[in-house]
């Protein structure tokens, strides 16, 4: 319940909640926190801010204040990975990456969550790339008073099925490369693709272990990838031979090598003929020319995955 009184009758009073100052391009955040004590000095300043009233909140047994909620509402969405401080403002908390890693976002469970009336949670998209200490969501309880079972019941949501936000870290493969095109078996150009691949894989934590190189030949890229298998690389990236024509046989390789699931073709661009493909539980990724002239492809949508 709020009890609103005149400003010149508040000296004395313990603020119920923080007031925000907006100067544009300046600063946007509380003049006042939540708890503080209005004292003479303090009045110009909040009828400047446009506070006539002052409220004081006396709380029911079924209602809980906006900070308290915003609490119980990052602890219930917070999972592995995610750390966060119970300093809300304004009814707001920031929830951070624990790790670098990968951030995760149960969508559906997010979808639900945010169809509670009063609460929300905005997040980054789902596997995004993080560092330690980077914001991946926010979430808040929006009035500053509300029914206790709204707060309860987003944050059973939350919970039904694990944690809604968690951060993975990655793991450290052990890469083997096979670079393959006739005009770089043989020396006619200079390789380009396994400086570029090596660069993207140990900035992940991971290692190149071995590279090979094979020409237009499906039979030789086979052996090329039996060869790091028996090395112990539990991830394989192939370059080259990628597209449609016909002397494009890495395709056929990947088959021959034993790849039981093989996907080809994304709806991204650049990076629209990459390929996927498993042997056993081992990922090979098939790695179009697009990633020598492109900083950002379709591969880094799916490497770090």
């Amino acid at each position: 319940m709020l009890k609103k009184i005149k400003l010149k009758n508040a000296v004395g009073t313990a603020l119920a909640h923080d007031i925000t100052e907006i100067r544009p391009g300046e600063f946007k955040g509380p003049a006042f926190h939540k708890g503080h004590t209005v004292c003479n000095e303090d009045l110009c300043h909040l009828q400047k801010l446009g506070k006539n009233n002052l409220y004081l909140i006396d709380l029911e047994e079924d209602e809980i204040h906006e900070n308290q909620a915003a609490a119980i509402l990052a602890n219930a969405l917070a999972g592995e990975g995610i750390a966060w401080k119970d300093e809300p403002h304004e009814g707001k908390i920031s929830l951070l990456a624990a790790t670098d890693g990968l951030f995760k976002v149960d969508t559906t469970a997010l979808a639900a969550f945010n169809m509670v009336d009063e609460v929300m949670c905005a997040t980054l998209h789902n596997h995004t790339l993080v560092k330690k200490g980077e914001k991946v969501a926010a979430t808040r309880a929006i009035p500053l008073v509300m029914k206790r079972v709204a707060i309860e019941r987003a944050a059973a949501i939350a919970r039904q099925n694990g944690a809604v936000l968690a951060v993975k870290t990655l793991r450290p493969a052990k890469v083997g490369l096979v670079v393959t095109g006739n005009e770089v078996f043989h020396g006619l150009i200079e390789d380009r693709f396994a400086p570029v691949l090596s660069e993207k894989v140990t900035a992940l934590g991971s290692k190149v272990d071995g590279i090979a190189f094979a020409p237009d030949d499906e039979k030789l890229i086979s052996q090329a990838i039996g060869n790091h298998l028996n090395r112990g690389c539990d991830l394989i990236m192939l370059s080259g031979g990628m597209s449609v024509d016909p002397d494009d046989v890495t395709r056929k390789g990947i088959r021959m090598a034993g790849a039981t699931e093989m996907n080809y073709g994304t709806a991204v661009l650049p990076g629209a003929m990459f390929l996927a493909a498993y042997i056993g539980e081992i990922p090979l990724l098939g790695i179009p020319a697009c990633s020598l002239y492109h900083r950002i492809t379709v591969l880094e949508l799916v490497l770090p995955r």
